[in-house]
């Protein structure tokens, strides 16, 4: 396949839906599938996926940070490595206070969620770590985390394929920054575009991964644009529509308006945002132009997404996690990708 990996993600929990999905995937060429923290836990789809497959990389994208300990995740992510040789990621993301407080009552004060992001990740590293038996004692002491106790009785032992990798979400500057410095990967936001990637994103990346002293090269930029396609004019208009829908939503919220401050958008922005509050959704969609779906979304009948794949994202991501819904034409989409 060309350097572009090609992802997906799968919504419907543990299931033999999933299962079959995932299967399915990884027989058209998919490289990774994923699973995300929405109606269902994204660690419960994992080992049904890593029984029904063999190359696939698989994990969450992703699983919500500060609603469960780091040993906790830890030990969740040690078993599904060991359980898929080697094939598990660990992907992380701070949500926002309204879910942390109202749907998971987490009960830490809110304040610092980088930060805190960013020490979970190196605590999970130390622990790794000593899992591993490439650190003597557990022994992290941060602002936000402490671990000092790991008897042989509780150590899983080390792993032939090694940790897990860790990735992380982010929107705002530090939390990309942060993703440079300390993760596998940056998984972006759906809101999002290639000139944003380029022009915003990379470089924040290569400043992280500077304080880091790392090579940004070693972080993975995992875009997940919205995706309009389809076999028939029925199907593409209606994903035209949903697509239109959501970047409506993320646009009416003002936390995203530097994406369309950048393309020249931010007065759409201002628009979307007071029609949100009259809560005014279908004026809010007719306000989202072809151009900007464009910029947003893969768009492209399936005889030509292999092109616009990578026309939109060769070059500028690592990877990209698009919809699959089992239709055949992605065999050849992805064929087409494998001989680019």
């Amino acid at each position: 396949m060309s350097e572009l990996k090609i992802d997906t993600g799968v919504r419907h929990g543990l299931s033999t839906k999933t299962a079959d999905l995932a299967a399915q995937a990884e027989a058209f060429g998919f490289d990774g599938v994923f699973a995300p923290e929405l109606s269902s836990d994204p660690f419960m789809p994992l080992p049904v996926i890593a029984d029904r497959t063999e190359e696939i990389q698989l994990g969450t994208r992703i699983a919500t940070s500060f609603t469960r300990s780091p040993m906790v995740l830890a030990y969740m992510a040690w078993d599904l490595q060991r359980f898929s040789d080697g094939r598990m990621t660990l992907g992380l993301g701070t949500q926002v206070k309204g879910h942390n407080v109202r749907r998971f009552s987490v009960d830490f004060e809110w304040k610092s969620p980088g930060p805190r992001l960013r020490e979970e990740v190196l605590a999970l590293r130390h622990i790794f770590d000593v899992f591993q038996g490439e650190a003597a004692d557990l022994d992290f002491d941060g602002e936000f985390y402490q671990f000092s106790l790991m008897t042989e009785e509780f150590n899983p032992g080390p792993l032939e394929v090694g940790p897990p990798s860790i990735w992380t979400a982010g929107v705002n500057e530090y939390n990309i920054k942060m993703a440079g410095e300390v993760a596998d990967a940056l998984c972006m936001h759906a809101f999002n575009t290639p000139k944003y990637t380029e022009e915003v994103i990379v470089p924040l990346i290569e400043e992280g991964a500077a304080i880091g002293d790392r090579d940004p090269g070693d972080v993975e930029l995992s875009a997940s644009p919205f995706l309009v396609t389809g076999e028939t004019e029925a199907e593409r208009a209606a994903m035209r529509r949903e697509a239109k829908e959501r970047i409506a939503f993320y646009g009416s919220t003002r936390t995203y308006h530097d994406v369309l401050e950048l393309h020249g958008w931010k007065e759409v922005g201002m628009e979307l945002h007071e029609l949100s509050k009259e809560g005014n959704w279908d004026e809010m969609t007719e306000l989202v132009t072809d151009e900007m779906l464009d910029a947003f979304a893969v768009r492209a009948p399936p005889e030509d997404l292999a092109d616009e794949i990578l026309d939109s994202y060769g070059g500028v991501a690592d990877r990209v996690q698009l919809t699959f819904d089992g239709s055949d034409y992605w065999a050849d989409v992805l064929e087409a990708l494998r001989e680019a």
